[in-house]
């Protein structure tokens, strides 16, 4: 099979595309063969050689995929040769054909078709994850979203209205905070010309917000603290602004507030199983009922990796970029 490797790391032109040995599924896999793919920021990091796989895991990137089953290895059961699915991966992706973990298995919900269910598990499982079973945000309360037209906040706007929430976002155009608003935003703040904590302090009476999902990490840590309400939650996924922040703990302390910080690829496979298990009893329906749907910017061919990472770091997408394998 083909796969896109990174012999070294570098810019987008270390994408290589090149002849792999097929994997094969061992004890609870299946091996998909991979319509689609989509680019996540952690393959940028990847490519430049700052985050490696997990022990085991494919040194291809993508995590990700969507496509038909092809084998399945032993001690698979509920799954056929033949099936629709869409997978969460530690790598990969970047394939014509994948290995999965059964646990990290979804069907292809109804309504969307094979390539742009692709744009689909990274994102459910990541907003899921941080805002619902961790942050717990419940009906009423006011979530404030970073990065609001990327592929999480695309999604994370659509759950959280879903659930009955106020949704608060950052974006850095007009244009895209309008995307944003067309996904149910409340609140739309343009981080290039406006303080966020200002901004959500005016529309919510002073309150804050009771949940902040965060990209940025350590540029916004002071700020984001400042914006939480009594009670509030943080929860800090990304790194774009750095690694390293100060933190008023009194700040913290005087509003009885909560940080978490996560990632979903280093999770032990039981954690990514009962992820996966929670979006599909929870977000699928939405989907199929037509709440909440994929967000796409632009699908290109998988042999145009390295123009989709070009695209990605520009920062233009609204939602996901996809790359398909034929």
């Amino acid at each position: 099979m083909h796969a896109i490797t990174i012999p070294e790391p570098g810019g987008p032109e270390a994408l290589v595309w090149a002849e792999v040995p097929d994997p094969v599924p061992g004890q609870g896999e299946v091996l998909v063969e991979v319509a689609a793919s989509a680019v996540n920021r952690a393959d940028l990091l990847q490519r430049q050689g700052f985050y490696d796989p997990p022990p085991g895991a494919s040194p291809h990137p993508g995590l990700e995929c969507s496509g038909r089953i092809a084998a399945l290895g032993p001690g698979v059961f509920g799954w056929a040769v033949g099936d629709e699915v869409c997978a969460l991966l530690s790598g990969g992706g970047y394939a014509q054909k994948a290995v999965v973990p059964a646990g990290q298995l979804l069907p292809v919900p109804q309504g969307v078709d094979l390539v742009t269910a692709a744009a689909l598990p990274e994102v459910t499982a990541t907003v899921w994850s941080n805002v619902f079973m961790i942050a717990h945000l419940r009906p009423g309360e006011t979530v404030l979203i970073h990065g609001g037209a990327s592929g999480i906040g695309t999604m994370a706007i659509q759950l959280a209205k879903a659930v009955g929430a106020r949704v608060a976002v950052t974006a850095g155009s007009p244009e895209k905070l309008a995307r944003c608003a067309e996904l149910g935003a409340d609140i739309l703040i343009d981080y290039r010309r406006q303080d966020f904590v200002e901004e959500l302090r005016k529309a919510t009476d002073g309150a804050g917000a009771d949940v902040v999902l965060d990209i940025v990490g350590a540029k916004y840590l002071d700020r984001n603290v400042r914006a939480l309400a009594v009670n509030g939650r943080l929860a800090v996924i990304g790194l774009q602004g750095g690694v390293k922040g100060e933190l008023n703990l009194a700040a913290l302390l005087g509003k009885r507030a909560a940080i978490t910080a996560t990632s979903l690829r280093g999770r032990p496979l039981g954690e990514k199983a009962s992820i996966v298990a929670a979006v599909r009893e929870h977000v699928w329906p939405l989907i199929e009922g037509g709440r909440v749907r994929p967000v796409v910017d632009r699908v290109l061919e998988l042999r145009e990796a390295a123009e989709a990472h070009r695209v990605l770091e520009s920062g233009a997408p609204v939602g996901k970029v996809l790359l398909k394998t034929g």
